[in-house]
């Protein structure tokens, strides 16, 4: 049975890649928590960059008066250039990383920039320490704001936390899981690859109530993100939890469920676990109506405040020490360390 295990692993992915996987996590955690998201951005430092190289060219090419089709195609060839630009750069730093391995810690920094863990918490709090004390937190806002693509001045107070709480969730799946799983099974080309489609599924992707311009990188984005999307669901969902998959299959049967573009499983299972109605139509900075749905069980409350996103932080990075135990069990039973140890 171990043997079929370990065949497993080495078919899916390649396990000599998860101590930097590892590594990479601790250290977006420390350096997250200690500066804070950069530019205001506590997503994916590719993302930020990214969207200051094509963000502005992208949204001139984003014209509403044109047509759907005619925007489809736009957002085409506009994620086939971002792509490409990717791969190359991709292919570029991976050969950097064997040139110049630094005792692997280049491999570390090239993963490093692709997800996000401790600047999402240092945001979060902000918010958290803000409301509490119900004051305007310096920066606070903007940084959640920006983060999200939401315009916090069109909600209240729970409307900010509940966009607060579904950042945790939001993230910890596209800025997180995401990018690791395709490390681990591609390397950091395919990484790169997804980090470029997460940008423009957050960039353009208006959770699904775009005019054209942002379908095709919505599309693209999940056909690679909705494996890593249920793990991620999962982790989420584990926490405090016991009968993990019975409450899973459970979710959103009394209730609603996330749909994928307005945070999917993983908003589902933090809207569950908390017992509260997270998500609700909002608007976001480019003053698009998102009508986003209600997500959580009947009869709970969309009055969330700040204790709730408290628990909120506290469960995302619950989810975090899951995640690493999950990936330190893998490369345990991984035939690479079993045979290391003969």
């Amino acid at each position: 049975m171990i043997e079929i295990y370990q065949q497993l692993h080495t078919y899916v992915f390649d396990p000599d890649r998860i101590p930097y996987a590892i590594a990479a996590i601790f250290l977006t955690m420390v350096v997250g928590m200690v500066t804070g998201p950069l530019a205001g951005n506590a997503n994916p430092l590719i993302w930020g960059v990214l969207d200051g190289m094509f963000g502005g060219f992208g949204g001139k090419m984003d014209r509403l008066h044109r047509s759907k089709h005619d925007l489809m195609l736009r957002g085409f060839f506009f994620a086939v250039f971002v792509l490409v630009f990717c791969l190359v750069v991709a292919k570029f730093i991976e050969k950097l990383t064997i040139l110049y391995p630094f005792h692997g810690f280049s491999e570390v920094l090239a993963l490093s920039i692709l997800i996000t863990s401790g600047s999402v918490w240092f945001a979060t709090l902000k918010i958290y320490f803000a409301l509490s004390k119900k004051e305007m937190g310096k920066g606070a806002y903007y940084i959640v704001s920006r983060s999200t693509r939401v315009d916090l001045n069109s909600v209240d107070d729970y409307g900010i936390t509940r966009t607060a709480m579904g950042f945790l969730a939001r993230s910890f799946d596209k800025g997180l899981v995401n990018p690791v799983f395709w490390y681990l099974v591609g390397g950091v080309p395919l990484a790169y690859v997804y980090a470029a489609l997460g940008m423009m599924a957050w960039r353009y992707g208006k959770d699904g109530f775009g005019k054209g311009f942002g379908e095709i990188p919505l599309v693209l984005e999940r056909l690679m993100g909705i494996v890593p999307s249920l793990f991620a669901g999962i982790l989420l969902s584990a926490i405090g939890y016991t009968g993990v998959f019975r409450r899973i299959f459970n979710l959103g049967k009394n209730g609603t469920r996330a749909p994928y573009y307005q945070g999917g499983l993983p908003l589902t299972a933090l809207a569950w676990h908390k017992n509260a109605v997270l998500g609700g139509p909002v608007k976001d900075i480019d003053g698009s109506a998102l009508r986003n749905v209600w997500v959580g069980p009947e009869g709970a409350s969309a009055k969330v405040d700040h204790k709730m996103l408290g628990i909120g932080i506290f469960t995302n990075f619950a989810a975090h020490i899951l995640f690493l135990a999950a990936l330190f069990c893998a490369y345990l039973i991984s035939s690479n360390y079993l045979i290391s140890l003969n």
